[in-house]
C-alpha cells in the first residue's frame, strides 16, 4: 500500500514537540485542544497552518525563527534521501516518525535536529535573560557599567555582549559618543566571557566589529580602520567555533558602511552582497536599504531603485514607520535622479502621512523638499519656489550647511528657468555664512565660489546651475569630487 508522507508542516510540528520531550497528550493539555486533533495534525489528516505552528513554538518554549530553521532541515534531509535512493521514499519517513514517536530515534539526521533545537532554544533564553541583564545594567553610566561587569559573572555572558552591540548600533544614530561607549563595554564583555579560546576570539571580533562602527560614525576614520582589522583576525581566528550563535552577516554590514564612509564603493558594494547571502534574513532589508545608498553614490540609479524593491516587501510586512518612510524617501529621490518626476509624485501622500505620524523635525524639512525638487521637476515653479524657499531657511537655521547650499542652488535653478537673475544674485549674496562654516568639504566651497562669483555678474547660465546642483549632489557622497565644467 503506497503512503502519502504528511506536510512539511506537520513533520515540523512533531519534530518541534519530540525534541523538546513533550508526548502528544502535554502539548494538546497546553494548546487547549483535543489529543486526537493534535495527532491528526501530526499525521497531516488536518491541515496545521503556518500561524498554529508558531503558536506551538510559542508553547514550547521555542523562538519564532525555530520553525524556519525545522522547516529547512526537513527539505534538506528530503533532498538527501531523494537523492540517495533516486525517488522519494515516504514510507520510510512514515517509519522515521514511528520511531521517533517510540523514542527509537535511529537516523542521525534526528539526533541532529534535535541538538540544533536544543542549541536554538538555550540561545533563545539565553537572549531573552540578556534582554532582563540590559534592562538592570542601563539604568547606570557608563563607568558603573563596566564596574559591574568587572565584578558580577552574571554579566559576563556572549548573549548579553550581542545585546549592547546592537544597542550600540541603535545609539550610532544620533550619538556617537554613546556608541563608542556600548561598544567598548561589549568587547570588554567580550574579553571576560566563558568559553574556549576559539569562542572567545570569535566573541571578541564581533564585538571589535561594532567598536569599528561606533569609531566611524564619530569620524574617527583611522580608528575604525584598526578595528576592523582586529575584528576580522579574531573572527578568523575563531573559525569553527559556534556555526550558529552570532550572525557573519552584520560584521559585514558594519564593515560596509566603514567602506562607504571612505567612499570606497565597491567594495562597500561587494562586502554587502556577502552580507546578503550570510544573513538568515534578520538584516536583509537593512542591508539592501544600504545597498541603494551606495548605488545612489555610484550613480547607478536604476539599481538603487531595483535594491529598494526588493527591500519593499520586507519593509512593509514590519509595517515600522521609521524603515518606511526611508524606503519610500529614498525610492522618490532616486525617481528625481532618473527624472521620473510622476512616479516620485506618486509616493507624497503615504510619506506624508509617515513624516506627520514619525513627527521629526528634520524628517519634516527634508521631505518639504522633496516635494519641492518634484515640483520643479513637474514644471510647477511657483511650488517649488514656495518649497525650496522654506527648506533654504530651515537648513540654515539648523546649522545644516551643506544642505543649505544644495537648496539654495536649486532654488536659483527654479529661478533661472524664469530668467529671474537678479533673485540669483541675491541668493549668492545670502550664502555667504556657508564658506565660514564646518563641515563643507574644500572641493564643494571651491565650486560655490565659482557660482557666486558667475552670480555677482548675473552670468550664471541654467546649464551651468544644473550640473552644481548634480555635482553637490554626489560630493556628498565622495568630499574629494572636484567639479569641472568648461
Amino acid at each position: 500500500m503506497e503512503h502519502t508522507p504528511p506536510p512539511e508542516l506537520s513533520l515540523a510540528l512533531t519534530c518541534m514537540r519530540v525534541g523538546q520531550g513533550w508526548s502528544q497528550k502535554k502539548l494538546a493539555r497546553a494548546m487547549g485542544i483535543p489529543r486526537n486533533l493534535l495527532s491528526d495534525y501530526e499525521r497531516g489528516r488536518k491541515t496545521v497552518s503556518r500561524e498554529r505552528l508558531e503558536s506551538v513554538a510559542a508553547v514550547l518554549g521555542l523562538p519564532p525563527t525555530l520553525v524556519d530553521s525545522t522547516l529547512d532541515f526537513i527539505r534538506s534531509i528530503r533532498r538527501s534521501s531523494s537523492r540517495a535512493h533516486g525517488r522519494d521514499d515516504p514510507e520510510e519517513w512514515r517509519i522515521d516518525l514511528i520511531a521517533a514517536e517510540a523514542g527509537k530515534l535511529t537516523h542521525d539526521f534526528v539526533s541532529s535536529l534535535f541538538g540544533r533545537l536544543s542549541v536554538e532554544t538555550r540561545a533563545y533564553q539565553a537572549r531573552q535573560e540578556a534582554a532582563e541583564s540590559w534592562s538592570r545594567l542601563k539604568r547606570y553610566d557608563g563607568p558603573a557599567r563596566r564596574m559591574i561587569v568587572e565584578e558580577a559573572p552574571e554579566y559576563r555572558n556572549w548573549a548579553l555582549c550581542e545585546r549592547i552591540c546592537e544597542e550600540s548600533v541603535k545609539a550610532a544614530g544620533d550619538n556617537a559618543d554613546r556608541a563608542v561607549e556600548l561598544a567598548e563595554l561589549a568587547l570588554l564583555i567580550a574579553e571576560l566571557a566563558p568559553g574556549d579560546e576559539a569562542w572567545s576570539s570569535k566573541l571578541q571580533g564581533y564585538a571589535w566589529a561594532h567598536v569599528g562602527n561606533a569609531r566611524r560614525v564619530r569620524s574617527d576614520l583611522p580608528g575604525a580602520e584598526q578595528a576592523f582589522v582586529r575584528s576580522r583576525k579574531l573572527w578568523q581566528a575563531g573559525a569553527g567555533a559556534d556555526p550558529h550563535l552570532l550572525n557573519e552577516a552584520r560584521l559585514l554590514d558594519l564593515e560596509a558602511s566603514f567602506r562607504r564612509a571612505q567612499t570606497r564603493f565597491r567594495e562597500a558594494l561587494e562586502l554587502l552582497d556577502r552580507a546578503l547571502a550570510l544573513d538568515k534574513g534578520l538584516l536583509k532589508k537593512r542591508i539592501l536599504l544600504k545597498k541603494a545608498t551606495v548605488l545612489e553614490a555610484l550613480g547607478d540609479f536604476e539599481e538603487a531603485v531595483a535594491a529598494l524593491r526588493q527591500a519593499a516587501p520586507l519593509v512593509e510586512a514590519e509595517n515600522e514607520p521609521r524603515f518606511l518612510f526611508a524606503l519610500l524617501f529614498n525610492l522618490a529621490v532616486n525617481f528625481c535622479f532618473l527624472g521620473r518626476y510622476r512616479e516620485a509624485e506618486e509616493l507624497l501622500l503615504e510619506l506624508r502621512t509617515l513624516h506627520i505620524r514619525l513627527d521629526n523635525g528634520l524628517d519634516s524639512v527634508r521631505f518639504r523638499w522633496l516635494e519641492g525638487r518634484i515640483a520643479a521637476g513637474l514644471g510647477k515653479r511657483e511650488e517649488a519656489l514656495a518649497a525650496l524657499s522654506r527648506v533654504r531657511e530651515q537648513f540654515a537655521t539648523r546649522g545644516i550647511a551643506y544642505d543649505t547650499a544644495l537648496a539654495s542652488l536649486e532654488l536659483a535653478t527654479v529661478y533661472l528657468e524664469e530668467g529671474r537673475t537678479a533673485e540669483v544674485k541675491i541668493i549668492a549674496r545670502q550664502m555667504a555664512p556657508i564658506f565660514k562654516a564646518q563641515g563643507v568639504p574644500r572641493e564643494a566651497l571651491a565650486a560655490l565660489r565659482l557660482f557666486l562669483e558667475a552670480a555677482e555678474r548675473e552670468a550664471v547660465t541654467l546649464d551651468f546651475a544644473r550640473r552644481l546642483v548634480n555635482y553637490l549632489l554626489r560630493a556628498q557622497y565622495n568630499p574629494e569630487l572636484r567639479f569641472e565644467y568648461s
